[in-house]
């Protein structure tokens, strides 16, 4: 059964007994494994007795709708067309050729529907969306939370410290680590075949077969084909290979090595996560197998300390807090605040800081056009931003440095947030996230505490530079290689 604290009810409507099938509106877990989603509604359909249909679709006009992003999500349809080939799943695969082509098959779907499950997630342009669907569905909806260990309305705050987070988490996680989804839902499913679909639907909106999603001509969509593909490729078979090789090859060494620029050591799991390629219960469940891990292995101290907590490695715990802590603490910012991604929602004292000393002369000053093309002064930025542009990702720790450059550059701290925000989110595979925006605003103080001696253009927010950088890691293979 899916944990009550995960479902909310989105609108008043009743469920409709006579309807044809129940509908999965999968628009964020987008995955037919360790799914809270599609295991709601799979006990809807038992329940009921019904057909499962399963729509996934993708809209061109979202922002920063690119080759890049685009090409990511149709890998991660047709992993999961191949998943749902020989099962008693109807699976619905939908790609929007012109803006606007899309409208009203959701509505239309409803009309033949007994009850409607959606994806809960906190951010971007989805809760919009959600809110605006479930007003035009005559069927009752429900949205389903499987972001993370932590249910996001388990946490009745925003919490504004990490520290205090883990705390919490450290006092109410445990309640809810015996609340996983199921692996394989639906090879345990007993469900009827749905016979088929009305001949107009399949007509006006046709499905996107497998071979189209295989290889998809991505030059005849409207999006921006100025933002390649990335050499990573998207799905959830890929998420899962990627995972098993950092367990297996990577997870021993990762405390050591996950801030070194030249070294391969951190999962890479940011973007599967994102799409909802892969869940975080099922790398949690791993990791923790190969630890040989038990409940009865957490410390009683419930301090908020960094390590020691989970009664495993020092390494597995510090991948534990990036990937839990500092994860889960970015979704309860943009679950608990509709402004997460506003300048306003920094805390008070960054503000005032940044305030103080927003008129301070920069030495250095570039358009957005220059950071983008990766045009500034500074080899080590530049490779960083190259980085981000060819590959879709920046190397942990240079993310960090990455914005507190642009912070140092541009004429203020609100220009500087708005180059980090399209930057990031054009070019970044795990952009437009909760976890993104957290370091994002990290920079400019989020999540931070006040920091001496205070700096020109810095103030009392933490500053980072490039020499400090060079000094404490190796990055000259790093620079030769990201080089514009």
């Amino acid at each position: 059964m899916v944990p009550e604290i995960r479902i909310q009810s989105c609108n008043d409507a009743s469920v409709n007994s006579d309807g044809d099938y129940v509908l999965y509106w999968m628009i964020a877990n987008r995955r037919v494994r360790w799914n809270f989603s599609l295991d709601r509604t799979i006990e809807w359909a038992e329940k009921l007795n019904k057909p499962l249909l399963l729509l996934e679709a993708l809209r061109c006009d979202y922002a920063w709708a690119s080759d890049r992003l685009h090409r990511f999500i149709l890998e991660g349809m047709a992993d999961n067309a191949r998943r749902l080939q020989d099962t008693n799943v109807t699976y619905y695969p939908y790609v929007e050729r012109k803006t606007g082509a899309g409208k009203g098959l959701l509505s239309e779907l409803a009309k033949q529907a007994c009850v409607i499950i959606t994806d809960d997630f906190p951010a971007f342009f989805l809760p919009r969306m959600i809110e605006a669907a479930a007003q035009q569905v005559s069927v009752h909806m429900e949205k389903v939370d499987s972001n993370g260990l932590l249910p996001m309305r388990a946490a009745e705050k925003e919490y504004a410290r990490a520290y205090d987070f883990r705390r919490f988490l450290q006092k109410v996680l445990p309640n809810h680590l015996t609340e996983f989804p199921t692996p394989e839902p639906i090879a345990e499913s007993h469900l009827p075949k749905l016979s088929g679909l009305p001949k107009s639907i399949e007509k006006r909106w046709p499905r996107a077969s497998l071979t189209w999603l295989d290889d998809p001509d991505l030059g005849a969509l409207p999006i921006d084909h100025s933002v390649a593909p990335a050499q990573s490729q998207g799905g959830s078979k890929e998420a899962e290979d990627i995972l098993h090789n950092f367990l297996n090859n990577k997870l021993s060494d990762y405390s050591e090595q996950r801030n070194e620029p030249e070294k391969a050591a951190t999962s890479g799991m940011s973007a599967y996560l994102h799409f909802g390629h892969i869940s975080v219960h099922q790398i949690f469940y791993e990791i923790m197998q190969k630890e040989d891990w038990s409940l009865n292995r957490l410390s009683p101290k419930t301090t908020g300390s960094r390590s020691g907590w989970w009664g495993v490695s020092d390494t597995t715990e510090a991948f534990l807090d990036e990937l839990i802590t500092w994860r889960e603490l970015g979704y309860n910012m943009c679950y608990r605040r509709a402004d997460y991604e506003q300048y306003q929602s920094l805390p008070d004292w960054a503000k005032q800081t940044l305030a103080e000393h927003d008129s301070d002369p920069r030495e250095y000053i570039y358009t957005e056009d220059e950071f983008e093309r990766g045009r500034t002064h500074d080899p080590l930025w530049n490779a960083a931003q190259m980085q981000l542009v060819r590959e879709g990702r920046i190397h942990n720790y240079l993310r960090m440095l990455w914005g507190k450059k642009i912070l140092e550059w541009t004429k203020s701290p609100q220009e500087a947030l708005h180059v980090m925000i399209e930057l990031n989110n054009k070019y970044a595979l795990d952009g437009r996230n909760p976890n993104s925006y957290s370091g994002i605003f990290w920079v400019l103080g989020r999540y931070d505490r006040a920091w001496g001696p205070e700096r020109p253009i810095f103030g009392k927010v933490r500053y980072m530079s490039s020499e400090n950088t060079a000094r404490k890691f190796q990055v000259k293979n790093y620079i030769e290689t990201y080089q514009p």
